[in-house]
């Protein structure tokens, strides 16, 4: 039989972690069931309690100089490491890199979902007619960092998103730009305050980024509409009495520009990616289960938790290509998974990815299986604290990737990384 070093490595490390797939789903089954996507709905909502978001922000334009993302890609601040090999135990390992030593450790600052120019455009290269290859990571402030029940950081500054210019892997570069919620101030200024989510499953889809909201759905983000800020104030966000605006220090802040709400089955959105093998492109989001069953009585979720359904899902919107926003408002499909820990998915037509975590001291796994599967299949290994997923296809022809990979990114401190696995595993 003719088989490739590749091919014959990949089947060893199938063989060896054979064992490990059964405990990590249960009865060594992950069943996929197909249910009434009819029943998932989201609801476009155009403004807050404040007004319209394209009022408010066409407000704030006219006191800040606007830009977008790829003016942040050309301003750049920091220097990530290039990594030469897989980091830890990480499998088909095909490419990355390591956040500079400030945000390596940093305890504060935790990323989380992750998506590529690959996504926002089919030839990967941001903007239309542009050059520029970005991988795009969202963080969120956990003032509790070690997680015994008491705040170490009492300032909770929301959520950030990094650009980063991977237009020469050897040397990335990236800056910070702070997620903010545009308002009203009591006075009747413009003015804007920090989003206070988890940053989970990010897709960005034209000039669109959705950020998955836990509770309630999505956020929408425009990155042709970017604000610069002033850098003096490193513990306010906002519009000062003296007219001046300021995000935490940083100097770019990117405004809330629209969401989708749930109005269906309850779900919780943990995590997103973008599936361009489908017709149309689609959104993907699952859902985050520390034992296999999914819990709704956490917080206060929107939706209708009659007809709760406690398996985790996988469900999906189709989305418009014209305007970048969702087709429809009812899902187009839903799937049950028995899988616990799913930090990620992204799908290619029937098939998904699941990333699945294994706690902070063991490596993580990525997993396939179809709408129809009774079981997944074994992928390769992911890093420890592996969460969001993004695919990037062969056909990304901005790329230099021969063969399809998938984006992953780990979370815990000191061990963060932003890689692509081999999407075959081998």
């Amino acid at each position: 039989m003719n088989m490739t070093r590749r091919g014959y490595l990949k089947g060893i490390v199938v063989a060896s972690v054979a064992a490990s797939i059964g405990p990590v789903f249960g009865a060594a089954r992950a069943e996929a069931t197909t249910i009434d996507a009819g029943q998932f709905r989201l609801e476009f909502r155009a403004s807050n309690t404040y007004g319209d978001f394209s009022s408010l922000n066409v407000g704030l334009a006219t006191e800040l100089p606007t830009i977008t993302a790829d003016r942040v890609i050309a301003d750049t601040n920091r220097e990530a490491k290039r990594l030469l090999g897989a980091p830890s135990a990480v499998g088909a390992f095909q490419a990355g890199f390591a956040w500079d030593g400030g945000d390596q450790a940093v305890p504060y600052w935790i990323p989380q979902g992750i998506t590529t120019s690959a996504d926002s455009h089919s030839n990967g290269l941001y903007p239309v007619a542009g050059s520029n290859r970005i991988i795009a990571v969202s963080w969120y402030f956990e003032s509790d960092p070690d997680g015994d029940g008491i705040d170490e950081y009492s300032l909770d500054k929301g959520m950030r998103l990094s650009l980063v210019n991977y237009n020469n892997p050897a040397v990335p570069t990236y800056r910070h730009i702070l997620l903010v919620e545009p308002i009203m101030t009591s006075s009747g200024d413009y003015s804007f305050k920090p989003v206070r989510s988890h940053a989970g499953g990010i897709v960005w889809y034209g000039n669109l980024l959705y950020i998955v909201d836990t509770k309630r759905g999505f956020r929408i983000f425009d990155l042709n509409q970017i604000f610069q800020v002033s850098t003096t104030e490193s513990e306010f966000c906002g519009r000062h009495d003296d007219g001046s605006y300021h995000g935490y220090g940083y100097e770019y802040v990117l405004p809330q520009s629209g969401a989708y709400d749930n109005t269906g089955t309850v779900l919780r959105f943990s995590t997103m990616g973008l599936d361009r093998a489908s017709t149309p492109d689609s959104l993907v989001i699952s859902e985050y289960s520390k034992a296999g069953t999914v819990v709704y009585d956490d917080g206060d979720y929107s939706g209708n938790h009659d007809t709760a359904i406690y398996t985790p899902k996988i469900v999906r919107w189709d989305l418009d290509y014209t305007n970048r926003l969702l087709a429809s408002h009812v899902a187009a499909e839903a799937v049950t998974v028995r899988q616990q820990k799913i930090q990620g998915v992204v799908s290619r037509g029937s098939r998904h990815y699941l990333s699945v975590s294994s706690g902070p001291s063991t490596g993580g796994t990525l997993r396939s299986l179809t709408s129809a599967s009774s079981t997944a299949d074994f992928v390769c290994n992911l890093a420890v604290g592996c969460e969001d997923l993004s695919y990037h296809p062969s056909t990304t022809s901005g790329w230099a990737f021969g063969e399809s990979v998938i984006w992953n990114i780990s979370e815990y401190a000191n061990e963060r990384y932003v890689y692509a696995v081999r999407a075959d595993g081998s």
